[in-house]
Order: C-alpha cells, then sequence, then structure tokens
C-alpha cells in the first residue's frame, strides 16, 4: 500500500496517477478522512495529557472537584474514540490505491501503448508450422481430454518426455539462479488472506482471478510471489543480509476469470501451473538497477533455449495493482494464428518498490543506518507450460519430432529429441 502522509500531502499526485492507470477511484474521501482522523488523535493526545496530569493531582491533593474534573475528561476521551472509529476506515481505503508508477513508464490505456525495447533471436524457418497441442498429442506428452475427464476444462497432464521436460526447465533454472547467488525455496500454495491483501492482489477485480477457500480463510496462489512476499513480514533484516534473492517453485492456480472463450483447448491458460519465480527483497536506492538484473538474467534463459522473443516495456494501464514498472517478454510462437505465428508472454519482471513491504511491515537498513521500508521486486524465471510451449513449436520438425534445446539435454535422461512413437 501506498504511504498514507504521502497520499494526503500530495493528493494531485496520487489522483494523477489513478487517471494514467485509468482507474477511476478519487481520493477526497481518503484525503478528509485522514484530516478528521489526525485532528481527533491529537485532541485525544492532549486530553489524555490532560488526565495524566489530573491523575496526579488527586493522588497529591484529592478533592471532589479533581475527582469530577477527571471524569469528564476521561468521558470525553470515550466520546473521541468513539467517534474516530466511526470514521472510514483509511487502510481499507488505502487498498483501493495502486503503486506509483516511475517516471520511465509510458502512459497509455492498453497494450497498444505498450512499447517493444527490442526483438532479439531468429524466428524458425517452417513449411508448415503446427500448433503446439497437436504436436504435443501427436508425440503423447500433452493429453488434455483425459484432463478434463479428471478435472474439468483448462487442466492438462504432461507425460513421459512432457514430464521430463518440465524438470529439465526447473534444474536449468537452478542451476543459473544459484550461481546468481538465489536461495531456492519451495513455498506454501496456501496464504492467509491478510497476506494475499497485503500483496496487492485482491483490488480492483484481482480477487475474481484468485481460488479463496473462505472457510480456512486462506488463498491459493496466483503466482509464487505472492506467497515469498510475506515470507519476511513484519521483520527488520540487517543490511549485511540484502539483497534477499529467492528462486521459488511452486504450483500456482488461477480462475482465469477474464479470458473466457480465449486459449480455451490446451495448456496455455490453465487454472493449473508450475512456475520457477526469481524474487528479491532490497534497500530502495538498489531496487531500480536490481529489476535490469532480473530482466538480464530472463534474457540469458531465453538466449540460452534459443528461442526468438521481444521486450515489451508495458504501459501504465496494463501495469498490474502492486507494480511501479513492469516489463515483460514475449517468445515468438510460430504454431499459433493458423501456422502464421505471433508473439505471447512468457516472462514478466515487476519492480513493486515499497508497495507490498509497507503493507507486510518488511524493513530494511538504509545507507544512513535508519529503518526504512523494503523494495521488492519479481521476475518469472520460467512459467512451465509456456516455456514447453514454446520449445514444441519452434524445435519442431518436419516429420513431428520435436529437438530438445542443447542446455536442456544434460536434464533429459539421454534424450536429444522427442520422436513420435
Amino acid at each position: 500500500m501506498l504511504d498514507l502522509k504521502f497520499v494526503a500531502e500530495n493528493a494531485e499526485t496520487v489522483q494523477k496517477n489513478l487517471h494514467n492507470r485509468g482507474i477511476k477511484v478519487s481520493i477526497n474521501k481518503l484525503v478528509e478522512a485522514y484530516a478528521q482522523h489526525k485532528l481527533l488523535l491529537q485532541e485525544q493526545d492532549g486530553l489524555r495529557a490532560e488526565k495524566n496530569t489530573l491523575a496526579k493531582s488527586v493522588k497529591s491533593a484529592p478533592s471532589k472537584a479533581h475527582i469530577q474534573k477527571v471524569k469528564a475528561v476521561k468521558h470525553k476521551l470515550e466520546q473521541l474514540e468513539a467517534k474516530t472509529k466511526e470514521l472510514p476506515d483509511l487502510k481499507a481505503l488505502l487498498t483501493q490505491l495502486p503503486n506509483l508508477t516511475l517516471p520511465d513508464v509510458p502512459v497509455g490505456k492498453d497494450a497498444s501503448t505498450n512499447v517493444v525495447l527490442r526483438e532479439v533471436g531468429k524466428k524458425p524457418k517452417l513449411t508448415k508450422a503446427q500448433a503446439y497441442l497437436a504436436l504435443g498429442e501427436n508425440l503423447g506428452i500433452i493429453d488434455v481430454e483425459r484432463a478434463a475427464k479428471v478435472a474439468g476444462s483448462r487442466f492438462g497432464y504432461l507425460t513421459g518426455a512432457g514430464a521430463l521436460l518440465e524438470f529439465a526447465l526447473v534444474q536449468y533454472a537452478l542451476q543459473e539462479l544459484t550461481h546468481a547467488g538465489f536461495t531456492p525455496m519451495v513455498p506454501p500454495v496456501l496464504v492467509k488472506e491478510q497476506h494475499m491483501a497485503a500483496m496487492g492482489y485482491l483490488a480492483q477485480g484481482g480477487a475474481d482471478e484468485v481460488y479463496h477457500l473462505e472457510k480456512d480463510k486462506q488463498y491459493l496462489v496466483g503466482t509464487s510471489e505472492q506467497s515469498v512476499g510475506p515470507y519476511h513480514a513484519d521483520e527488520l533484516i540487517p543490511q549485511a543480509e540484502l539483497p534477499k534473492k529467492y528462486a521459488a517453485i511452486s504450483t500456482c492456480f488461477r480462475r482465469e476469470a477474464g479470458s473466457y472463450g480465449k486459449d480455451t483447448k490446451g495448456i496455455l491458460r490453465v487454472h493449473q501451473f508450475d512456475k520457477v519465480e526469481m524474487f528479491v527483497v532490497c534497500v530502495p536506492e538498489a531496487s531500480e538497477k536490481i529489476h535490469q538484473q532480473l530482466l538480464t538474467l530472463q534474457e540469458k534463459f531465453m538466449q540460452g533455449l534459443q528461442l526468438p522473443y521481444r521486450v515489451v516495456q508495458l504501459c501504465t494501464g496494463e501495469l498490474g495493482f502492486p507494480s511501479a514498472k513492469t516489463i515483460d517478454i514475449e517468445t515468438w510462437l510460430p504454431g499459433q494464428d493458423a501456422g502464421k505465428g505471433e508473439y505471447r508472454e512468457t516472462h514478466s519482471t515487476s519492480n513493486t518498490t515499497d508497495y507490498q513491504a509497507r503493507a507486510l511491515n518488511v524493513r530494511v537498513k538504509g545507507k544512513d543506518g535508519k529503518n526504512v521500508v523494503a523494495h521488492m521486486l519479481n521476475g518469472t524465471a520460467f512459467a512451465i507450460g509456456r516455456t514447453i510451449i514454446a520449445i514444441l513449436e519452434n524445435y519442431q520438425q518436419p516429420d513431428g519430432s520435436v529437438k530438445i534445446p542443447k542446455v536442456l539435454v544434460p536434464f533429459m535422461h539421454g534424450l536429444d529429441s522427442i520422436s513420435v512413437k
């Protein structure tokens, strides 16, 4: 969440940020409620001081007048406290406000205003590109029909070499990330309600996207960082331990509530998928540099797999609620759009600055030795299903077989290609 004092003192800036993001929320109610809270708290502090002074006087020279005055002050204090409770909940109002975007984020309302920063890699020359699902079913490594029978639509089984490919990607990611100083982590896939709210994913329709276990007061994670961020909740992290870098491996769950009719068949847009996620906690002055480092790692993965991709900076209207800046990687999928090919998002990296950390009460020691709110960042190492799709479509051969990227072969138990049986 945003800093309440900052919002009250910079109302115009915050309102402009809302406008740029296309979010129709007025902060007037919050600013007015904050002012009222402040006045009432000042009055209460004055009355408490008066009450303490009178209490001391009663002890040293008790009199009926003094006792009556103490009771009157106590009664007035109770009235003010009751009045304060009747005011709008400041925290609830704050959760309606997204993070402030960084200055270099392009202003725009939708994907048409996103900025392509660069294109990297050679697109494969294919006479007739097949889509991944046909390839996967012919190779016997993807089964969506039996998944629908067992779990319903938007699920899939990965079998045989498909399952090996998943864990090869995990091993490749861990190999590179541990070398880069990341600590491997397998986090819980369930988080408490307050932590999901603190991560900023429930506002503006976000609650419709996640699975809520109301009886247990928990949510299933929709992305790995939702359970990694709260790992340091209510902690002060010593400067010597920073930055904290984690490589989280977990299953994620999404309702895909806003995507009816899109990618309904296959494993591109599913309710359950696995992911390797990078997550960093750092001092504020380091976050922009670390954001670039996360992007560099993502590009290293893509270049290691030799997949063609483009880097896209999202505009204000496309940013997630907690993000101050997001950069996506879209991978070329030659089998999409009836074999014409198209770019689809496979990676995303975001700097959420202090937005999530403030709600989670994660603090760090700054350069001057003072405690400050931490900055948090996240970035996809691999969204497994989508990366497998990219491999199948870009590495397909005329005979229907699929080559394995060289960097994954050491993890494939002797396989360097997948052939039709």
